[in-house]
């Protein structure tokens, strides 16, 4: 039995779902709500003990980290396969990997929470605030939050999210300029589902052309993956209409200042 303990609009859950979906499985879902703090609920900790979504438990066990826990997937349910079978390009898949573990997870959070989140927050009484922000278990991530909240779009973070995103774009355009249509040449697999929710979240936000406007390959490459069953599956068919509707108001209205902080990157990366 596969139980998926998430939250909805979580990008980690996201490529979660796309995979249990690309593996044809069934699952139980048990949504954690963040904005309640669910996550730091004492027997949700027992599961995760970092009180983060999602987690998986299988047959009783659970799974935490998303990118472990697709690997966990891949390797219990190996039909299809979504790991290269050439030893190379496996590594090629999960330097994709270590690209979204080390940048662009934060990148897409800190881009987010000064779009959306950070509004929500603004409209919390100081003692809900507060809690809010003593609930965040890692002083790294508390520092994130609390600067995103001071400053929006100048926030440092948000920068270097600018400059993750930046990074990776680019590696993706020259992974698909030899032709082929997904990011190992083989063919489809871990590395596209674990990159798919953080381009999929600046679609949503109306800011996905500052980075695809002067790159085809990647642009072809979002048309094949957003089409995918398993992508409308694991993103589109849980979000509501509300959700897409903030997403876009929001972004919307960060959008000319995310651009003047790519420019600024990129004048300061020449």
């Amino acid at each position: 039995m596969l139980t998926l303990y998430q939250f909805g609009n979580s990008v980690c859950a996201q490529k979660v779902r796309i995979t249990l979906s690309e593996k044809g499985q069934t699952w139980e879902t048990r949504e954690v709500n963040l904005f309640t703090s669910e996550q730091y609920d004492p027997e949700y900790l027992k599961l995760n003990p970092k009180g983060l979504v999602p987690t998986l438990v299988h047959d009783g066990n659970p799974i935490i980290e998303s990118t472990l826990i697709c690997e966990y997937l891949d390797e219990t349910f190996p039909d299809p396969s979504l790991k290269p079978d050439d030893p190379f390009e496996r590594s090629q898949m999960r330097l994709w990997s270590k690209a979204v573990d080390e940048g662009l997870h934060e990148g897409v959070v800190e881009i987010s929470f000064s779009a959306m989140f950070r509004e929500r927050m603004k409209n919390m009484t100081d003692e809900q605030r507060d809690i809010r922000f003593r609930n965040v278990g890692d002083p790294k991530r508390r520092d994130r939050f609390m600067s995103t909240y001071e400053k929006g779009v100048e926030s440092p973070y948000v920068f270097r999210g600018v400059a993750a995103y930046e990074k990776a774009f680019a590696n993706m355009e020259t992974a698909l300029a030899g032709g082929s249509d997904w990011l190992v040449p083989s063919g489809y697999s871990l590395a596209d589902i674990n990159i798919m929710p953080y381009a999929a979240r600046l679609d949503f936000l109306n800011l996905m052309d500052i980075w695809t406007e002067e790159r085809p390959g990647v642009r072809a490459w979002w048309a094949r993956a957003r089409n995918k069953p398993a992508f409308i599956k694991g993103i589109v068919d849980p979000l509501s209409d509300k959700e897409e509707q903030e997403m876009s108001t929001f972004g919307s209205k960060i959008k000319e200042q995310i651009r003047a902080v790519r420019a600024e990157y990129l004048a300061q990366a020449e």
